[in-house]
């Protein structure tokens, strides 16, 4: 449905804001632009809009190029993050503006009807004669989604929607996307900073940095097999814990700890192991507490997160974290006994692409 080929956007300060960006997104999915600030994830939804003309490179729609169409001739409905409402207008003109202007204009009959509908599907058409400001934050985004879909468009362009609401509101609100795209199947993008957020509602995820797709998956394979240190340190929260090692030929060791390679499954090194020093990645979850286990820490702190505890605790000198079940009660200044997962640990060579 959309496909980007060697797409690139060099500001006129000479900025490099997309470095030859490929992606192909499939049609009626819902695929997150997802990455830090500054990573090129809004400079691609306004390039898609056509609201930026790319530096080179070319944005084909059904296998045609729309980098010479005009915005309102690319057939996509968008929602920013201000939503943008007119403050002017009632719940039922905002939604109903788009078809009261260009070459396409309705008669006020036939867009309330058309709007109506729409306004049912995201639960405000008992809001339909308030005005903007007397609306609670997750009203006014249903009202700019609304308003983005009544157009019937082909692609759906979201701008971090939900970042100016509540925690609660924005759970709410995200599930209530997720149903609505799949319901009406429109091709969806949707750009955010919050991990979670797009790995709860996302057919495919696209995690850049510093203008590069660093991993373009779906959400299970970016936190369970990333493809580099980058993916593995941004993806997961209590953050994967890191350590420096060093190889001998057979030991990857640390000043705390060591592993031996023969303990490792040779199928699963994906790049030769012939450096001296590599980078241990080891999930929170993956620490295993037991009375056995062969490193002994003391625990700095206890966080308490609902069903699961996280233990904070000092390893190879750096501040690290493991999960336990909360029934299991733990207390500051304990000492606890720990190995590894060697199942679901990852090495990175220093540059941070992955070995293991």
């Amino acid at each position: 449905m959309i496909n980007l080929k060697k797409l690139q956007k060099v500001y006129d300060n000479g900025y490099e804001a997309l470095k030859s960006i490929d992606l192909v997104i499939e049609e009626g999915s819902l695929v997150c632009l997802l990455g830090p600030s500054g990573c090129g994830k809004t400079t691609i939804l306004n390039l898609i809009a056509g609201l930026l003309d790319p530096t080179s490179g070319d944005i084909l729609f059904d296998g045609k190029s729309v980098v010479n169409l005009h915005p309102k001739d690319r057939n996509i409905g968008m929602v920013f993050q201000n939503y943008a409402l007119y403050p002017h207008m009632s719940v039922l003109e905002n939604v109903t503006f788009p078809l009261r202007v260009g070459k396409n204009k309705m008669s006020v009959d036939e867009a309330n009807k058309i709007a109506e509908e729409f306004m049912k599907l995201t639960d405000i058409y008992e809001l339909k004669d308030k005005k903007p400001n007397a609306l609670s934050g997750g009203q006014q985004q249903r009202v700019a989604i609304a308003r983005a879909l009544v157009q019937s468009p082909k692609i759906l362009l979201l701008d971090e929607p939900l970042s100016n609401l509540d925690a609660r509101l924005r759970l709410k609100i995200r599930e209530e996307i997720r149903t609505l795209v799949n319901k009406i199947g429109v091709t969806t993008v949707f750009v955010t900073h919050d991990q979670e957020e797009a790995l709860s509602i996302s057919n495919k995820v696209a995690l850049m940095d510093q203008g590069v797709i660093q991993q373009y998956d779906i959400p299970q394979n970016l936190y369970l097999n990333p493809v580099n240190l980058f993916v593995a340190k941004f993806i997961g929260n209590p953050i994967i814990n890191t350590y420096q090692v060093e190889f001998d030929g057979k030991t990857f060791k640390g000043k705390d700890f060591s592993i031996e390679k023969s303990y490792l499954k040779d199928e699963l090194f994906r790049l030769p192991v012939n450096s001296k020093e590599y980078i241990l990645g080891i999930r929170p979850e993956h620490f295993l507490v037991s009375k056995d286990g062969p490193i002994e820490v003391i625990v700095d702190s206890v966080e308490m997160i609902g069903r699961y505890t996280i233990l904070h605790f000092n390893l190879e000198g750096k501040p690290s974290r493991v999960v336990v079940d909360s029934k299991i009660p733990f207390v500051s200044g304990q000492k606890v006994n720990i190995s590894i997962d060697l199942e679901n640990m990852y090495i990175f060579n220093s540059d941070g692409s992955r070995v293991y």
